[in-house]
């Protein structure tokens, strides 16, 4: 009796929690994606420099192993910065602190976008890598499911499509049909 109701309890929680949780994870990923499409873009283009350029051809042409050593760069590169922000944080320079982990995190997501373009095939040669990289892509449709299929999601879409048939565009409109490309480029 006991057990039947500690399991009916946890079925409760469990419910309960993984509402918010997978649309956290799905706000993380949507941002992650967002930034890394729009990031390596703005890398792309600088890449085009004539240094740039000869960097980018050699890290294209690189064996797996040391694709994903290039891969795994900007993390360890960036770890010591977002330190230094949490010391920040802690000595009560917050603001400043928050500042310099959004952008450590912008420009680790641009420069691990880079290298992912640059070194796909060959990371995807090591096979631990492309299991995780299968398994994030399963649970990226996972979460987009869950999400797409809750009420909250369901009732924002409705008053979307409300609002799209007002006559007159809000500016904002124009932001809500960017991020609605963007979502449908995510459920790819």
């Amino acid at each position: 009796m006991c057990d039947s109701r500690s399991k009916t309890i946890t079925w409760r929680i469990k419910r309960i929690v993984s509402g918010p949780l997978v649309l956290l994870a799905a706000l993380l990923i949507a941002f992650e994606e967002f930034a890394w499409d729009e990031l390596a873009a703005i890398l792309a283009r600088l890449g085009r420099l004539p240094l740039l350029r000869q960097i980018e051809r050699w890290i294209a042409s690189r064996p797996p192993a040391i694709a994903l050593s290039l891969f795994l760069l900007p993390v360890l590169g960036l770890l010591p910065v977002k330190l230094m922000a949490v010391l920040l944080i802690g000595r009560g320079h917050a603001l400043f602190g928050l500042l310099v982990i959004v952008l450590a995190k912008l420009l680790g997501t641009a420069v691990a976008a880079r290298l992912f373009e640059l070194t796909r095939n060959q990371l995807l040669q090591v096979a631990w890598f492309a299991r995780s990289y299968q398994a994030f892509l399963r649970l990226k449709a996972y979460v987009f499911d869950r999400l797409a299929a809750s009420r909250y999601w369901q009732a924002a879409q409705a008053l979307l499509r409300q609002l799209r048939t007002r006559r007159r565009p809000v500016v904002w409109m124009r932001l809500g049909r960017r991020l609605s490309r963007q979502w449908q480029h995510l459920r790819k």
